[in-house]
């Protein structure tokens, strides 16, 4: 889908699910930095479409075919960032789906009663998918002078503040997807460890409640406010935070 140029100083982001919504939105704003945001998509054409939005926004950037829950699209998005700089940057784990409604509606299913083919179909692409191409492609992302690692969670995640009466999240109870983003952070906690001394920094956004097609009619959050927490993690400093969760610069309790 794209043509592949020789290694550069410039620093390369990859973004799944980056040709809309919340993904689309932070491939942009990292490039307005200068930064060469590759957005992995399901379609070709969708890729297309994607990249001449974001040229019309003065943004160059790259697209490859990718299905994060496909181990051969994950093995491809390896080989292409090897060939292309040798290295990579940033890595978001943005591609994510909620299947139990309409979040802020309705929820289809409760705990007693959430099919298990909900469970797993939402786990392998909150969780398994994210996890394995973490691990895939944390040599490429060792190579970089400051590699950034930023797993899209949720607020929905925290055990915490789902077994508060108080909190304002405590009657918002999606089974499948809650579960997915609590093991997702759990990943960050432990993968923060294993990288605490090392260049490369993982954290967990909660990127608020936004108006995509997944976020629903009811969100409130713009989409430019929703990439800002994915931007603000993907480009921390060498003294910002490890193995943390936050929503814009405020950390949020597991």
């Amino acid at each position: 889908m794209a043509t592949i140029s020789p290694p550069s100083l410039q620093k390369i982001a990859f973004i799944t699910g980056g040709n809309r919504g919340i993904g689309f939105e932070t491939a942009k704003q990292l490039g307005q930095l200068g930064i060469l945001p590759v957005i992995g998509v399901r379609n070709a054409e969708a890729g297309q479409q994607a990249l001449t939005q974001l040229r019309e926004a003065g943004v160059e950037a790259e697209a490859i075919v990718f299905d994060a829950t496909k181990r051969a699209d994950r093995e491809k998005a390896f080989a292409y960032f090897e060939s292309r700089a040798g290295r990579l940057d940033i890595l978001i784990n943005n591609a994510g789906v909620y299947l139990e409604g309409e979040p802020g509606v309705a929820q289809a299913h409760t705990a007693s009663n959430v099919p298990e083919h909900v469970l797993r179909d939402t786990l392998e692409t909150n969780f398994f998918a994210p996890v394995a191409l973490t691990q895939l492609l944390l040599p490429l992302l060792r190579k970089s002078a400051a590699g950034r690692i930023v797993n899209l969670s949720s607020i929905l995640g925290s055990l915490t503040l789902h077994s508060d009466p108080t909190s304002p999240i405590y009657e918002a109870k999606a089974t499948a997807y809650d579960s997915s983003k609590t093991a997702l952070n759990a990943y960050t906690v432990h993968l923060g460890y294993e990288l605490k001394d090392s260049a490369v920094k993982v954290n967990s956004a909660h990127p608020g409640w936004v108006q995509t097609s997944m976020g629903g009619s009811a969100a409130p959050m713009s989409v430019v406010d929703g990439a800002r927490t994915s931007v603000i993690l993907a480009t921390l400093p060498a003294d910002g935070p490890n193995g943390g969760f936050f929503h814009m610069n405020d950390p949020l309790p597991w």
